[in-house]
């Protein structure tokens, strides 16, 4: 049985910021959809309906969609991590640097999108991630 890892701890947080990410873009989306009158099946493809919203309301179901993208091998290197002992130490704080750098892209996309600014938050936490990753074999190819 896996034991309690402090590396868990910001694997929920993220978890749970994915779900404040989804409430928020009901909360803007679906009123707008009801507001331009779109029709079920304007929105079958998603690809699609996003060109009917404006930019401000599609911002965060872009934003929801980058959280179930590039956070799923962090999910799983931190698992690993907790799993083979090494999930506190540097890795917790990059697991931190990782969660609280992908809240702030988040925050930024959703609200202003400056598209520079959310590359370099992206470029830093993906430099954290890919240490966790390092890390994690290094362990295991000791």
């Amino acid at each position: 049985m896996l034991q309690h890892s402090p590396i868990f701890t910001p694997i929920i947080v993220l978890i749970l910021w994915t779900f404040v990410m989804l409430f928020w873009m009901a909360l803007v989306r679906l009123p707008m959809i009801a507001k331009l009158k779109l029709k079920p099946e304007e929105g079958e493809r998603t690809s699609e309906l996003a060109l009917k919203l404006p930019a401000k309301t599609q911002w965060k179901a872009d934003n929801y969609n980058h959280l179930l993208e590039q956070p799923t091998i962090f999910y799983a290197t931190a698992f690993l991590l907790a799993l083979i002992g090494g999930g506190d130490g540097l890795n917790l704080t990059l697991a931190w640097i990782y969660v609280g750098g992908r809240i702030l892209h988040s925050l930024v996309q959703a609200t202003i999108n400056k598209v520079m600014m959310r590359f370099t938050i992206f470029l830093l936490t993906s430099i954290a991630l890919l240490i966790m990753a390092i890390n994690s074999a290094m362990i295991i190819l000791k």
